[in-house]
């Protein structure tokens, strides 16, 4: 009798539904500065990432645009002279269904993300390969962590508005 309770209780439950109808290269730009400078002789690369997430409602029911934007900066340490800049804004265009109201805004920013991640990887890896530099491979983002940095700089920002008018 549990057992048929047990299957019942998950047959109410909907199962969370994700398909990638599509991913792409919004924006992308490389600059070889070392090149461009002409300079030469030893270099000690410092690179830095910088991620940035945004999520869009699409007209179509249930679907999603969401964009990675990555920063990718190296400076030679002996000097800080810059030697590359990458900026890439990469996309995916997702269906979502059975996702709760409350837990769709983090599922968006972490969770499809993290299955684009991969395919930034690359991008970055073959794109420093082929702009003169040894492959950059990627370390593992955690969106998890960068999600609620994100809500954190929100809700400071928020508060630094209410604080210098006094009155709302």
């Amino acid at each position: 009798m549990s057992e048929t309770e047990g299957n019942g209780a998950a047959a109410q439950q909907p199962q969370v539904r994700m398909q990638i109808l599509g991913q792409y290269i919004r924006d992308m730009s490389f600059e070889n500065i070392l090149v461009q400078k002409g300079a030469s002789g030893e270099v000690t690369p410092d690179v830095t990432v910088q991620v940035a997430l945004d999520a869009r409602k699409r007209p179509a029911e249930h679907q999603y645009e969401i964009i990675t934007k990555f920063t990718v900066s190296s400076k030679n340490k002996a000097d800080q002279s810059q030697l590359f800049l990458m900026e890439l804004d990469y996309a995916g265009l997702f269906h979502i269904e059975n996702v709760p109201e409350d837990q769709l805004h983090p599922f968006l920013l972490i969770e499809c993300p993290r299955m684009l991640f991969p395919f930034v990887r690359r991008i970055v890896s073959d794109v420093t390969r082929d702009g003169g530099f040894p492959s950059l491979n990627l370390e593992p983002v955690d969106f998890v962590a960068l999600y609620r940095q994100e809500i954190a700089r929100r809700a400071a920002a928020v508060q630094n508005e209410q604080t210098p008018s006094g009155t709302a």
